[in-house]
C-alpha cells in the first residue's frame, strides 16, 4: 500500500479524525432544563465559590489541548499551524483510542514565545492538562518552562519527553537482552534538538554515565563558543572526556547509538566501530540514519526504528495516552521524572523475560496493556511523590 496517496484519499473521505459528541440527552424541556437554562446556574455557581469544582462538574477533568505552532512537524519542519492539523487531529485520536482521553488540537498562528505562552495560559483554565507538540527547539524549552511554573495542571512537550520515556523503555530491554547494565552504558546521542536533548538529560537522571551528544557540527563540547544555550548546558553534562570531532569519531567503541536527526548520517563502518552486542535506535523519519538491515549486517545486536513497518518500531504512542490517564486520574499538578521513569519501566514490563528477544524490546503500539500498565504507574507515582491531588481512587472511577 502506498500510506501517503492512501492517507490523502481518507483524510479527504473523513473530513477530520475526530469529532464533538454530547454525553447527555437533550430531548425534552425537562432534560435541556437540567443540562442548559436554567439549571445550569447552578453548577456555574458552585464553580465560582471553588474553582476546584470544575474537575467534578464539567469535562475539564479529562479534556487536553495537543498545541502546536506548526514549526516542527514531523519530519516536514515549519509548515505553519493549519498544516499541522492532521498531526494534531491524528495525536487526538490516539489519546481517545488508548488512554480514553478527550484531546482537541489548538494550532497557534504565532511564533512568539511570549504571545504562546500567554494564549496557552488564558485558556488553560478549560483544561486538565497541557500536551506541547511539534514546536521548534529551542523555542519549546521556554515555553514548557515557564508553562510548567506558572499552572497547575500538568504540562507536557512530547517530543521531548514522550520520545525520552519510550527510548528509555527500549533501552532498559534491550541492555537487559545484550547483558550490559545501564550505568556501565556509553551512548552516542545523534541530535541535539528537543527529543535528543531530552534523551541525554532523562538518561543521565536513570544512571546513564558516559553520554556523548552529536549535531550536524560533530561532538557537543563543553567550551565550544559556538553553541546556543540549550546545546550549551547539554554539552556541560555530557561527553565528559572532552571528545572532539566529528559523528563518526563519537561511536568508535559505543554501547548504543540513539538517532532522532536525520537521513543517512550513519554508515556500516560506524557501526562496526562501536563496542560487540551494539545497541543501534535509528529513529529519523521517514528515512533513518542508517537502515535497520544494514545495521545488523554490520554487527548491532539489537536495531530499534521510528518506522511501524519494521520490529521495534519506538514510538511516543507507548507513551502519551496512559501517562495522561494516570496524571488526570489523580489530578495531578505536574508530571515529574518519577512519574515518567515509572512509565518507561511500566512499557519495558510488558515484554516478559520469555517474550524479550532482537526483534521485540517493546509492546506494539496497539498493546491496550501497554497504556493501562502505564496509566496505572503514573498515578501511583505521582501520589508517592505528592503531586495527586486526589490520594484516593481515580476520577474517571
Amino acid at each position: 500500500m502506498n500510506y501517503r496517496e492512501e492517507s490523502l484519499k481518507k483524510h479527504g473521505e473523513w473530513r477530520g479524525k475526530i469529532e464533538i459528541v454530547p454525553r447527555v440527552e437533550v430531548d425534552s424541556r425537562e432534560k435541556l432544563s437540567v443540562a442548559y437554562t436554567p439549571g445550569v446556574a447552578e453548577p456555574c455557581l458552585a464553580i465560582q465559590k471553588d474553582i476546584e469544582k470544575s474537575f467534578s462538574l464539567t469535562r475539564r477533568w479529562n479534556t487536553v489541548p495537543v498545541i502546536t505552532d506548526g514549526t516542527a512537524v514531523l519530519g516536514l519542519g515549519d509548515i505553519g499551524p493549519e498544516a499541522g492539523m492532521p498531526v494534531m487531529e491524528g495525536k487526538c485520536a490516539l489519546f481517545k483510542a488508548f488512554g480514553d482521553v478527550d484531546a482537541i488540537p489548538l494550532c497557534i498562528r504565532s511564533k512568539d514565545t511570549e504571545e504562546i505562552i500567554r494564549t496557552i495560559e488564558l485558556l488553560a483554565g478549560s483544561f486538565g492538562g497541557i500536551n506541547l507538540e511539534d514546536i521548534a527547539a529551542p523555542r519549546c524549552f521556554e515555553i514548557e518552562r515557564r508553562l510548567i511554573e506558572d499552572l497547575d495542571i500538568p504540562v507536557f512537550h512530547d517530543d521531548q519527553h514522550g520520545t525520552a520515556v519510550v527510548t528509555a523503555a527500549a533501552l532498559l530491554n534491550a541492555a537487559k537482552l545484550v547483558g550490559k547494565e545501564i550505568g556501565a552504558l556509553h551512548v552516542v546521542i545523534n541530535g541535539a534538538g528537543a527529543a535528543g536533548i531530552a534523551i541525554a538529560k532523562f538518561l543521565l537522571r536513570m544512571g546513564v554515565k558516559e553520554i556523548v551528544m552529536c549535531d550536524r557540527t560533530g561532538i557537543l563540547c563543553e567550551g565550544d563558543g559556538n553553541l546556543n544555550d540549550s546545546k550549551r548546558e547539554i554539552a556541560s553534562l555530557t561527553n565528559r572526556r572532552r571528545l572532539t570531532g566529528a559523528l563518526g569519531d563519537a561511536m568508535k567503541g559505543a554501547d548504543v547509538f540513539i538517532g532522532v536527526s536525520g537521513p543517512d548520517c550513519v554508515t556500516k563502518d560506524m557501526v562496526r566501530s562501536m563496542a560487540e552486542r551494539a545497541i543501534v535506535f535509528a529513529c529519523a523519519n521517514p528515512t533513518p540514519e542508517i537502515s535497520r538491515e544494514d545495521a545488523l549486517e554490520a554487527g548491532a545486536a539489537v536495531v530499534g526504528t521510528g518506522s511501524s513497518e519494521k520490529p521495534n518500531q519506538i514510538n511516543n504512542v507507548l507513551v502519551f495516552p496512559g501517562l495522561f490517564r494516570g496524571a488526570l486520574d489523580v489530578r495531578a499538578t505536574k508530571i515529574n521524572f518519577e512519574m515518567m521513569y515509572a512509565a518507561s519501566e511500566a512499557i519495558a514490563s510488558c515484554v516478559s523475560g520469555q517474550e524479550l528477544h532482537a526483534d521485540y524490546i517493546l509492546p506494539y503500539a496497539y498493546d491496550k496493556r501497554a497504556h493501562e500498565a502505564v496509566a496505572e504507574a503514573v498515578a501511583a507515582a505521582a501520589r508517592k511523590t505528592g503531586v495527586a491531588k486526589r490520594s484516593h481512587g481515580t476520577i474517571s472511577s
